[in-house]
């Protein structure tokens, strides 16, 4: 069976190792999947071909010899279910799974990313130090029902599964702000996944795909 996943060729150092088509990497590694890569270049992004592939012209999106999938988390399901590394063992599990999926990417990340974005999109402008504390307080919130949850656990579902790559990707970027590493074991949490060769191989992986297109110096 062939694997593609979409992927930017090049993107700006401070993107680098954190597009989200780590996600399906990191999930293809633990599963020891081989895959292939289709690179967008320029506007490839907005062309009728790929925006039949992915209707928002973002990445990742997936395709294999029976399916086409886009959104990180629909992949990175897809991925388990053909691995036995990360197929989930019963019913139960496979639930717990999803959940956590679902919550890593609605409950925690669109909260991270409204307090991080305005630094790295709009920085120096007055509304960004205005708004910091309230977008603070409310992802304080979410980690805060993280690290309960997390208090007697090493995974969010008893073993290692896809559910933690989403949320280790989305708890990356945050790793040194007092808002998170006040929570003891979200840190301890956060280097347990990405301690994983899995994940080493995938950032390696990506961090290689843009060395490799990095455009001619103007």
């Amino acid at each position: 069976m062939t694997i593609t996943i979409s992927a930017f060729a090049w993107v700006p150092p401070f993107a680098q190792g954190y597009v989200k088509d780590i996600r399906a990497r990191w999930a293809l590694e633990e599963a020891g999947l081989p895959y292939e890569l289709h690179l967008l270049r320029g506007d490839d992004q907005n062309s009728v071909d790929y925006r039949s592939w992915q209707p928002f012209g973002q990445v990742p999106a997936y395709r294999d010899d029976e399916v086409e999938l886009f959104e990180s988390g629909a992949i990175v399901l897809h991925i388990a279910a053909k691995s036995d590394a990360l197929r989930p063992r019963d019913a139960a599990e496979a639930a717990s799974v999803q959940s956590w999926v679902f919550a890593g990417l609605n409950s925690i990340e669109p909260i991270k990313e409204r307090y991080t974005l305005p630094d790295i999109f709009h920085a120096g402008e007055p509304w960004v130090d205005q708004a910091r504390p309230h977008s603070e307080h409310l992802l304080d919130k979410r980690l805060k029902s993280l690290s309960n949850w997390l208090e007697d656990r090493d995974w969010l579902t008893g073993r290692f599964s896809v559910a933690d790559i989403i949320m280790a990707t989305t708890l990356r970027g945050i790793e040194d702000r007092p808002v998170f590493t006040q929570y003891t074991n979200l840190p301890q949490y956060l280097t347990r996944c990405l301690e994983r060769p899995a994940f080493e191989r995938a950032l390696q992986a990506q961090l290689k795909t843009f060395a490799q297109n990095e455009p001619a110096p103007a």
